[in-house]
């Protein structure tokens, strides 16, 4: 009890730093492996912080790595800093108002997701040094989650191999310990290849590759019917072979987001939607080339360190809004439908309270949610070491994720108290995992257990390599 106060303590003096650090990330927005600045900001901080840094971790130019401490057990905290595409938006106006039409924004709070894994992590290091504690604490600055499955290709590269225990959060409306389940996926591109011609003088001698594009569409939104009910299939055209429509289109690409509960299941989707596409080319007399750009695995769960992490929050209590906090979430919530209200609810497995604006509670540990469930390349973390998440509460309840009303609440002083919070709980858990050599083999032979019973196999082809200049996309 004691140490938890100490660490807390610690995470409330270099708090003003890192709070400021999220709202200069917030005002920068940028995409998957695209976040040359975010990253800049990331590294300076840790610079300061006096962590040895590691940059271009695993070759990717947008990941970097700080290290303190010596000997004893590696505990790992993980931070994301990228935005998404279409969400730029004015900070704390509760209507739609982009700072730059059509420009990125920060809808899913990974401004502050970095800012507060890099606080609790610089809170531990100091309190390894006030108590002489053998361990190192590690802040990984993680790129493209959205989309660019960044966790992933550090996994395969050995970046977690000598780490005991990981560490992660989410913005959220609720704070409590993450349910450990996602969905895997992958992303394939299909490009189809004909041939040109008039349309009209020719037509007959052209070969379409924008109609294998849509008869693949068509062939997918048919299986729809005959796949998992909790498997997901999303499309959008990269290149749909040029404006002119009196030329008979020779190339086309589309991109294919395929999802499923687990690896398994996965790569039986996978493998019916390339069939789909092999007959997309045999209808139309084209030919059909696929390239993977990314895959994430499920999220594995790991049940002592879930009970660290909720004995943790239910210590430090909810995180404490105020009248004005309150007062703002009231008109994002005007903006909301009810059901969007009732959604985040159910997200997390807790019953409506109609006309609540703001979390003031911890969601219990055996609170199971329903409704929705996206993807993360934490997932892959989760299979190489022991892993746990919480949820912090940034937002007002019924905040659509990947929306400008998210990216509106992003520098908002509910939102630096939600920062504060979590890391609070982030390093705690660290703290208890440093301490305690029970919790930490606990954990340990429960992710042996669990990957004894499946072993991980990477979802990311060999000849896959960070797609550095991929364009945006969203993974959740």
């Amino acid at each position: 009890m004691q140490n938890t106060d100490e660490v807390w303590r610690k995470v409330e003096a270099h708090a003003p730093d890192l709070i400021q650090l999220s709202d200069r990330v917030w005002g920068m927005p940028e995409l998957c492996y695209g976040e040359q600045r975010s990253c800049a900001e990331h590294t300076a901080m840790l610079e300061a912080k006096g962590f040895r840094v590691t940059r271009d971790v695993a070759g990717i130019p947008t990941a970097v790595m700080g290290e303190a401490g010596e000997g004893g057990p590696v505990i790992a905290i993980l931070g994301e800093y990228d935005a998404l595409p279409g969400l730029s938006q004015e900070a704390g106006v509760a209507e739609h108002r982009p700072v730059e039409d059509g420009g990125h924004g920060h809808g899913c709070g990974h401004n502050l997701l970095g800012a507060a894994s890099l606080l609790a992590a610089a809170a531990v290091k100091d309190w390894l040094a006030a108590k002489g504690v053998k361990a190192r604490v590690r802040y990984y600055g993680c790129p493209a989650e959205e989309g660019g499955a960044a966790k992933g290709f550090m996994v395969r590269a050995g970046a977690f191999d000598d780490v005991d225990v990981a560490i992660c959060w989410h913005p959220a409306a609720f704070t409590g310990v993450n349910e450990p389940v996602s969905l895997a996926n992958t992303r394939i591109d299909f490009t189809f290849t004909g041939r040109s011609s008039h349309a009209a003088a020719a037509p007959h001698l052209g070969r379409s590759a924008l109609d294998a594009v849509e008869l693949m569409n068509v062939g997918v939104n048919y299986m729809r019917e005959h796949m998992p009910s909790d498997a997901r299939v999303h499309y959008a055209y990269l290149d749909a072979g040029g404006i002119a429509p009196n030329v008979v289109q020779g190339r086309a690409t589309v991109r294919y987001l395929i999802r499923a509960r687990d690896l398994t299941e996965l790569n039986a989707l996978i493998g019916r939607v390339r069939k789909i596409g092999d007959g997309a080319a045999l209808m139309t007399e084209t030919t059909v080339a696929t390239k993977v750009v990314s895959a994430v695995s499920n999220l594995l769960g790991n049940t002592p360190l879930e009970r660290a992490m909720h004995d943790a929050m239910t210590r430090l209590g909810p995180p404490q809004f105020d009248e004005a906090d309150r007062a703002f979430a009231q008109k994002i919530q005007g903006t909301l439908k009810e059901e969007d209200i009732i959604a985040s609810y159910r997200r997390h497995g807790i019953p409506y309270q109609p006309g609540k604006t703001m979390c003031d509670l911890i969601v219990p540990l055996e609170a199971k949610g329903f409704g929705g469930v996206g993807s993360t390349d934490v997932g892959d973390v989760s299979w190489a070491v022991p892993t746990v998440q919480a949820r912090g509460a940034t937002y007002a309840i019924g905040t659509p994720g990947h929306s400008w009303q998210l990216t509106a609440q992003g520098k908002n002083p509910a939102a630096h108290k939600g920062l504060v919070h979590v890391a609070k709980i982030m390093a705690s858990t660290a703290v208890s995992a440093i301490e305690d050599p029970a919790l930490l083999a606990a954990a340990k032979a429960d992710h042996k257990a669990r990957t004894d019973r499946t072993p991980y196999v990477c979802p990311l082809p060999p000849d896959c390599t960070p797609p550095v200049h991929m364009s945006g996309g969203a993974s959740e």
